[in-house]
């Protein structure tokens, strides 16, 4: 582990704690509050291989990032199971002094094959994305007509290879599936997976974002609690997005992240990397700061760390607290390039 540079601190007081990378910007699916088809079609340019970080690259920035402060990682895309022999930077990652939690966020359409290779690798935990358990919903939403069956696969494989607790992220939008918010939490009580219903959000400019789209997470935990009485429970750590409850029959627990209703910026601790070396504040970013060129131009670590630390040191994001009319038309970074 590089030398111990102190806990750094942005403009408003919140530490470095958090690093979610992205390997691609490519994905299998086309869901329409991500990546829609009708933007992301076959002539649309994804970064090159010259262009992405190489694997050592990317355990040289972990390495940077654990002097920091940094102790969870998170792997993130694009979809990242698409990036060829991922379980190697796995391996290299797990590795690195300092970080004890290492962690990916997948659709699920791959992870029946790689759950085993991953969980060898060292992999701790899967977060995996299913919006609906209705097949037609499903298909229709992840616009690549790929059925739900083949993502609870995934789920099972996961949970056989010790990559649990699990999480499993539902995306709610009024109209489209929040119908089915109760059968998503009714099929796994009691199963020991988390699942997180999260508000759909303002990334990027090409999903057609409208507020009124947008299902409260009070909404949500009213729709389930109706049914199966819930009950709050305590953040499990700083800066933790979701907002937890369990059920009050011990079957559980459920998970609400709502960035538009209940912004949580000021215990935000996390920083975002994505798949060509640019490091974004803020998951709303309008720019990033590309580290690539100092990667690869051989500048000795210390000056990555000075770098990063000056970087975090002069952040001030905090989109989803002043998300108005003032914020109408920022030149966000879009989800499938920054990770989620």
């Amino acid at each position: 582990m590089l030398y111990d540079v102190g806990v750094s601190r942005d403009l408003l007081g919140r530490s470095l704690r958090d690093l979610r990378i992205s390997v691609t910007d490519r994905c299998n699916f086309r869901c329409t509050y991500c990546m829609p088809k009708e933007i992301f079609t076959r002539e649309w340019e994804f970064l090159s291989r010259e262009q992405l970080l190489g694997f050592e690259e990317i355990e040289r920035l972990v390495k940077v990032f654990a002097a920091l402060g940094v102790h969870k990682v998170r792997i993130t895309g694009g979809e990242p199971l698409l990036r060829r022999d991922l379980e190697a930077l796995i391996e290299l990652i797990a590795a690195v002094d300092g970080i004890d939690d290492l962690t990916l966020t997948t659709n699920g359409s791959l992870l029946a094959r790689k759950a085993e290779v991953l969980a060898a690798a060292g992999l701790d935990r899967v977060s995996v994305s299913l919006d609906s358990l209705d097949d037609v919903v499903f298909r229709s939403m992840n616009d690549v007509d790929f059925p739900v069956a083949r993502v609870l696969e995934g789920i099972n494989a996961a949970a056989e290879a010790g990559l649990g607790p699990i999480k499993i992220n539902t995306v709610v939008q009024r109209g489209v599936n929040d119908h089915t918010i109760l059968e998503m939490a009714e099929e796994f009580r009691g199963t020991g997976h988390i699942l997180r219903f999260i508000e759909y959000m303002d990334v990027g400019h090409t999903n057609g974002w409208r507020l009124d789209e947008v299902v409260p997470a009070k909404e949500i935990v009213g729709t389930i609690d109706r049914v199966h009485p819930l009950e709050p429970l305590p953040a499990q750590y700083p800066g933790e997005v979701a907002r937890r409850f369990r059920y009050q029959d011990g079957q559980g627990e459920i998970g609400v992240i709502a960035s538009v209703t209940q912004p949580f910026c000021g215990a935000c601790s996390r920083a975002r990397v994505s798949a060509d070396g640019s490091l974004y504040a803020c998951l709303f970013a309008t720019k990033g700061h590309d580290l690539r060129p100092m990667l690869r131009s051989g500048e000795p670590d210390e000056m990555l760390v000075q770098r990063i630390k000056s970087l975090w040191e002069h952040r001030d994001d905090r989109y989803s607290e002043l998300r108005s009319g003032a914020t109408d038309g920022l030149p966000k970074v879009e989800m499938s390039y920054i990770g989620g």
